[in-house]
């Protein structure tokens, strides 16, 4: 049975309590934040940075809690090249992500959907929202699969890594837990957003032609303008949606998309008061 366990020597972050939780004999911090239905926030390449800090404090302050795994890297360390790489192979070697593997479904995925599960059960609500990003992007659609989960948001998805017309369509699960996912969609309405800006190679113009394929009207696409000249000064390597690019001033896309975001998850995992 999975199990939490608090007072861990994990880094401290400011109005988050570090837990332990263990699973299929997997143990992993997580941080646990805020009151209401929970939310899986995901974080980056290489970690759990200030910025995907500031974004979760962003979700506790629209109602939700927060439940933030550290999968790699360092929490609350500041993003720097020599720690992106030092997060960032030990990732893309592991068998827990299968960082390259085509129509594969990551062993890390199971833990995950574990979390979720334990998340609602202790926080209650009608379900949970997962939100992954870059690396761990694609990991909040692979969790859809679990009735608990009712907002999965996918900010540039960018598993499978590599080039090729195969990798960029892929989406980073296998065909069956692709069809559950497909299946819940339509008999439960289950929406999933993704975010990426039109730039960015690690998240190809073809990954989310695949989800429209696959989803439908369950997709929602939102794709913010980077290309060279564009009107927000959005640069052409622009990746991270939700932290470092964020551009939090109204008007700017990045904003909107946050807001978005912010929206989708408190519209189906809070419940209106009579």
């Amino acid at each position: 049975m999975p199990n939490v366990s608090p007072g861990t020597d994990a880094p401290t972050i400011d109005g988050f309590d570090a837990e332990q939780f263990t699973f299929g004999g997997r143990t992993r911090h997580v941080y646990v934040g805020g009151s209401g239905p929970a939310v899986i926030v995901m974080a980056e390449m290489p970690g759990i940075t200030p910025k995907v800090i500031a974004f979760a404090r962003r979700v506790v302050d629209a109602g939700c809690s927060v439940h933030m795994p550290v999968l790699f890297g360092e929490p609350g360390r500041d993003i720097s090249v020599p720690y992106l790489a030092s997060s960032l192979i030990p990732a893309c070697v592991s068998r827990e992500f299968r960082a390259f593997a085509l129509r594969t479904t990551p062993p890390a995925i199971d833990w995950l959907r574990a979390l979720a599960r334990r998340a609602h059960e202790r926080c209650g609500g009608p379900g949970v929202g997962a939100v992954g990003m870059c690396f761990t992007g694609g990991f909040a659609l692979a969790m859809a699969t679990e009735p608990e989960m009712l907002a999965p948001v996918l900010s540039q998805p960018s598993l499978p890594i590599g080039l090729g017309s195969r990798r960029g369509a892929d989406l980073g699960l296998s065909d069956h837990d692709l069809l559950a996912v497909r299946e819940r969609a339509e008999a439960d309405d289950v929406c999933v957003l993704g975010m990426r800006f039109t730039g960015d190679a690690l998240v190809p113009p073809a990954r989310f032609q695949s989800l429209r394929r696959e989803l439908g009207d369950n997709f929602i696409g939102v794709e913010i303008d980077s290309s060279p000249g564009n009107p927000w000064g959005h640069r052409r390597a622009a990746h991270s949606v939700l932290t470092e690019d964020l551009v939090d001033e109204p008007g700017q896309p990045t904003h909107d998309a946050l807001v978005q975001v912010l929206e989708f998850l408190t519209s189906r995992l809070l419940i209106p008061s009579a």
